[in-house]
């Protein structure tokens, strides 16, 4: 895949070189003059990519420029030249600079018609072009990651490092929504898609124009990667909240109690809640729950781990608040959003 992604860069520089030589060819002899440095080192950059490997997200993130000829000859001319030396590290921290950009680049999540009545096209399409790349480089990580019938955990962070959480999150999003009716892909995958704000984008003839970066490889491994980047993120409060919900109506459904030995009311812990939640997150559920006698415990015989309350305890409370300290530390931790709101169809 590297080798691929290095030939089709070289393909556009290539290209971008060549249109520069037609325009340059067209000139009077003193602009041709005046710009003959600039022909050289653009010359030079072709030979130097040649010997030079760089990684892929690097790569990735010089394919994504319009004219990455240009941005490599613009990072050159402004330093001091010991030449071909200073060109090969001039295109090394240029493809890092642009492999930060591009990771740090916000997801914009809103249509083009959206875009287009706020002003914002430039950052719609821009973030359009990182989504498109992303969905290549999990097709990509998935392909370079399956054998022996298991999905590697290296192909999440392979694909994290390149374009931050955030776009392959939403990225995996639109997926899973595109593909809501395929049984190879979890419900509890699909519960976790419909939170994410996916909205329509339409194009002139009525399609789509998400199903550009959705993901097409096998559904069921698809599934897998999700699952496994879900496993990496950390639970939000809402998240926490929503699991000691579920939990209190399973506690509170049984009429007799239900452990194995008849002394205790039990319910199972959701297994994806327990494979990323640390010590602060099931602390933060137990304290919820309003049950005094309430242990998380394995059983002897069973799998997974359980919430267990005496039979004697009153059922029918509600959830606890979170403190107020709490719910200040969680205000501040929060981002303000600074996109525009309006009335868009999800």
């Amino acid at each position: 895949m590297n080798e691929e992604l290095k030939n089709t860069l070289m393909d556009k520089l290539s290209r971008e070189q060549d249109k520069y030589r037609d325009w340059l060819k067209g000139q009077s002899p003193e602009e041709i003059l005046h710009h003959s440095y600039e022909y050289t080192v653009r010359e030079d950059i072709l030979m130097s990519m040649e010997e030079l490997t760089l990684s892929e997200a690097e790569t990735r993130a010089l394919l994504l420029s319009p004219s990455p000829m240009a941005i490599l000859y613009d990072k050159f001319s402004d330093l001091e030249t010991g030449y071909m030396d200073t060109i090969r590290d001039s295109i090394e921290d240029t493809a890092k600079d642009e492999a930060k950009k591009l990771r740090d680049l916000p997801v914009y999540p809103y249509p083009s018609d959206h875009a287009r009545e706020n002003g914002e096209l430039d950052v719609y399409r821009a973030s359009f072009r990182a989504n498109v790349s992303c969905k290549d480089a999990i097709e990509a990580a998935i392909r370079d990651n399956y054998h022996d019938n298991r999905l590697d955990t290296a192909a999440v962070g392979q694909v994290a490092e390149q374009f931050g959480q955030e776009r392959m999150f939403y990225v995996l999003a639109a997926t899973v929504r595109h593909f809501d009716y395929d049984g190879r892909i979890s419900q509890d995958n699909k519960r976790w898609a419909n939170t994410i704000p996916v909205y329509e984008n339409k194009d002139g003839m009525g399609g789509d124009r998400t199903a550009q970066f959705v993901v097409c490889s096998h559904p069921g491994l698809t599934d897998l990667f999700l699952t496994g980047a879900r496993r990496e993120q950390p639970l939000t409060a809402d998240e926490i909240k929503t699991e000691a919900a579920r939990l209190l109506g399973k506690l509170q459904e049984p009429v007799q109690p239900n452990s194995p030995n008849g002394t205790h009311f039990m319910a199972e812990v959701s297994r994806d809640f327990m494979e990323r939640a640390g010590a602060k997150d099931t602390a933060a559920l137990q304290k919820l729950l309003p049950f005094s006698t309430l242990a998380l415990t394995t059983l002897k015989d069973r799998r997974g781990v359980y919430a267990l309350i005496g039979k004697d305890e009153d059922r029918s409370q509600s959830l606890r608040r979170p403190s107020v300290r709490s719910k200040l530390q969680q205000t501040a931790e929060q981002k303000p959003t600074s996109a525009k709101k309006k009335d868009l169809v999800l």
